[in-house]
């Protein structure tokens, strides 16, 4: 779980993670000198990952056992904070110093972890975790449906669109459609289908106004989930009492879900990458559900009955569609002769047509925001 942010234009870091942008994939021919390899293979450090998100709505269903939602989402953020900061720390990294960008930063963390976060929290008061790792995993459908409404410079083709259509249908199969959603409690179920449209929502937002902003990736997601910890250290107190006691297994659990979710985890990401790239990364995805619904069952003893693995399935179809793109035609150009060099102090080349800031400085999937 993860607080997305931009990185700098020239240095590629996107989930949430809430994360930004990823870079493109690595380049066989790049002649950039080879960074240290990490001590544990990437392999391992996925499963992890998976593990990791995986696992966060059963953290969450048991935190919410000890503590108020908003207590739960104050928690994690806490301790999610406290591990980037020490990260942050370690590398030396400097804080954004634009009004700007603290002014970006903080709609982002309001949409990114903020928000999501609560109606997570609040959404397992009355409904099982399995649910909840489902619902998440329809963010890519929810962002598929965001371009085609915005019509933004990613256009749809017709697999994606299709992609979503498929997407959708497993979610009504998840929910019981035919049976009128008898047993689904509506209002906790809307409240996670909301917590995973806020995602893209605010990804769409951190790509447009938080492009080359100078700051390094993990100083602005840093930034970001410190903000968002202020503004739950604000609204906390209004909504709940100060707990009178602190049981072992919710406190436990609200520590593990920050320094291991919304820490660790967004570390994990990026470094997963930086050695693998975006679309390896990304698989992550598909493997939250499954990892949910199964830590729920056996864990917590969730209650599944054939619809729910059936329409999750459909959910990650469809959302493996809406991310795949066309591929290119494998052409040979004839060499094209080396253009003159630019006057000093000029700008530099502007983008290719129909690609946003971000996209020049680096494309690529968001990553998971459980």
């Amino acid at each position: 779980m993860s607080a997305p942010c931009e990185p700098r234009a020239t240095a590629p870091a996107s989930a949430p993670p809430s994360l930004p942008p990823l870079p493109p994939e690595p380049s066989a021919t790049a002649t950039a000198p080879a960074a240290r390899r990490p001590a544990l293979d990437w392999r391992i450090r996925f499963a992890g990952l998976s593990l990791i998100w995986g696992f966060s709505f059963l953290l969450i269903k048991v935190g919410t056992e000890g503590y108020a939602p908003f207590q739960v989402t104050f928690g994690r953020l806490l301790a999610g904070t406290a591990v980037l900061v020490a990260a942050m720390a370690m590398r030396r990294e400097r804080l954004p110093r634009s009004a700007r960008t603290w002014g970006h930063l903080t709609v982002a963390a309001l949409l990114l972890n903020a928000l999501p976060f609560s109606l997570f929290s609040y959404a397992e008061l009355t409904i099982p975790s399995t649910l909840a790792g489902i619902c998440n995993a329809t963010s890519p459908l929810w962002g598929m449906a965001l371009s085609v409404v915005a019509l933004s410079e990613d256009r749809p083709t017709r697999r994606r669109v299709a992609g979503l259509g498929v997407g959708f249908l497993g979610v009504l199969t998840v929910l019981g459609a035919w049976q009128g959603f008898s047993g689904l409690d509506l209002p906790g179920t809307a409240m996670a289908l909301l917590a995973s449209f806020c995602y893209p929502v605010g990804w769409i937002y951190v790509r447009r106004t938080l492009a080359g902003t100078g700051s390094s990736t993990l100083a602005l997601t840093g930034s970001q989930l410190c903000l968002a910890t202020v503004q739950l250290a604000v609204v906390t107190p209004l909504f709940t009492s100060a707990p009178t006691s602190f049981p072992l297994l919710p406190t436990l659990s609200v520590l593990a879900l920050g320094a291991l979710g919304t820490g660790l985890a967004v570390l994990l990401q990026y470094g997963l990458v930086q050695e693998v790239g975006p679309t390896t990364a990304q698989m992550v995805t598909y493997f939250i559900p499954v990892i949910a619904t199964a830590a729920g069952v056996a864990l917590l003893g969730e209650q599944l009955s054939w619809n729910t693995p059936v329409g999750a399935l459909v959910v990650l179809v469809g959302a493996a569609l809406t991310q795949s793109r066309p591929r290119r035609a494998a052409t040979t150009p004839a060499p094209a002769p080396a253009p003159a060099p630019a006057p000093e102090g000029s700008p530099p080349a502007a983008p290719a047509q129909g690609s946003s800031p971000v996209e020049a400085a680096g494309r690529g999937p968001r990553p998971p925001q459980p």
